[in-house]
Order: structure tokens, then C-alpha cells, then sequence
């Protein structure tokens, strides 16, 4: 059985910094592109960023750039986001999910086939 599990989130103050962690299990983790994606309150759900095989290949949201780092640990299964500067628009529940690669693609957008159940950011002004 699969499993996604999420920690780090909590509430901060702007400027402050979090670091997420998603630990998997139940799956070959390095054959998955992994990826964060946040949902807030009246917003539609937005891939925050992405990563390919430690590092190869990672893919940032605009609103993210410069702040936010997606870095992987493929001999624990674990897929992290280390959150900067974190502004009150960056409020939300972060899900950690993971895409199969097959024959060398990602799709970055979608489809993925494992979710973790999410934890809240809560960032204060």
C-alpha cells in the first residue's frame, strides 16, 4: 500500500521559514517525479514545484521562485520543500504526490497517482 506522509507545516510569521517533508512508502520512490501542490481557501489547487531524480530536473511556480526549494533524498524516500520568505498569500494545505515516469516523460500538471492528506501553512502578517 502506497503512502504520502506529510509534516513541517505549523504557523509562522512572515518572513519566517518552513521546511515540509513527504515521506513514501509502498513505492519504487525513484522511479517517481515528485511534487508539492498547495490548495487555499476560494483558490484553485497550484503546483508549487516539482522534482525529477535528485535534482535533475525541478520545476518552481513563479509565485515560488527565489524562495521555495524542492530537493529529494532517494535513500530515505523522501521529498522536501524548503519554504523562504514565506508571505501570507502562501497560506494553504501543501499535498505532496507522486507521477509515475514513464518512458523518460513527466507531466508536471497532472495526472498523479498518489496523495499524501496534506499539511496546513499558515503564514501570519
Amino acid at each position: 500500500q502506497v503512502q504520502l506522509v506529510e509534516s513541517g507545516g505549523g504557523l509562522v510569521q512572515a518572513g519566517a521559514s518552513l521546511r515540509l517533508s513527504c515521506a513514501a512508502s509502498g513505492l519504487t520512490f525513484n522511479s517517481y517525479f515528485m511534487a508539492w501542490f498547495r490548495l487555499a481557501p476560494g483558490k484553485e489547487r497550484e503546483l508549487v514545484a516539482g522534482i525529477l531524480w535528485s535534482g535533475s530536473n525541478t520545476y518552481y511556480a513563479d509565485s515560488v521562485k527565489g524562495r521555495f526549494t524542492i530537493s529529494r533524498d532517494d535513500a530515505k524516500n523522501t521529498v522536501y520543500l524548503q519554504m523562504n520568505s514565506l508571505e501570507p498569500e502562501d497560506t494553504a494545505v501543501y499535498y505532496c504526490a507522486a507521477q509515475k515516469v514513464l518512458a523518460g516523460l513527466i507531466r508536471p500538471r497532472g495526472p498523479y497517482a498518489y496523495w499524501g492528506q496534506g499539511t496546513q501553512v499558515t503564514v501570519s502578517s
